[in-house]
């Protein structure tokens, strides 16, 4: 009984014990230079262009030039979160969709676009 007691008390000075804890409280002040933020924008807009090597495309078309103009409008209008391009490489035009930094991304980006376009396939481009 005596045991019992000890250990009803022992939980309760617990609970009371939590119940008035708190966590510290701070704050946490970034001195950084002003000139970061502005390399973090200019290093974002270089991953954005579309000269950078070593980025994975999709093309959706290899045709003629009629066929190729009409397939890219339905790309647009379809999919709005990849930038679609014609390209000219004699005899034919081709589409190419995307700038894709991993082969992951592009695997996931040709999953949803392969619902429209079934012949889409990822490469790399050589230039």
């Amino acid at each position: 009984m005596l045991n019992l007691k000890f250990k009803l008390v022992t939980a309760l000075c617990f609970l009371l014990i939590a119940t008035v804890c708190h966590a510290q409280q701070g704050a946490v002040t970034i001195n950084q230079d002003q000139n970061i933020s502005t390399l973090l924008a200019l290093k974002k807009e270089l991953n954005k262009s579309e000269a950078t090597p070593n980025r994975y495309k999709i093309q959706i078309y290899n045709g003629t030039r009629a066929a190729a103009q009409l397939a890219k409008k339905n790309f647009n209008t379809n999919y709005t979160e990849w930038p679609s391009k014609i390209i000219f490489d004699t005899p034919d035009f081709k589409i190419w969709v995307g700038n894709f930094r991993t082969r992951l991304e592009a695997d996931r980006a040709l999953r949803k676009i392969k619902t429209n376009f079934p012949n889409a396939f990822i490469f790399k481009p050589k230039k």
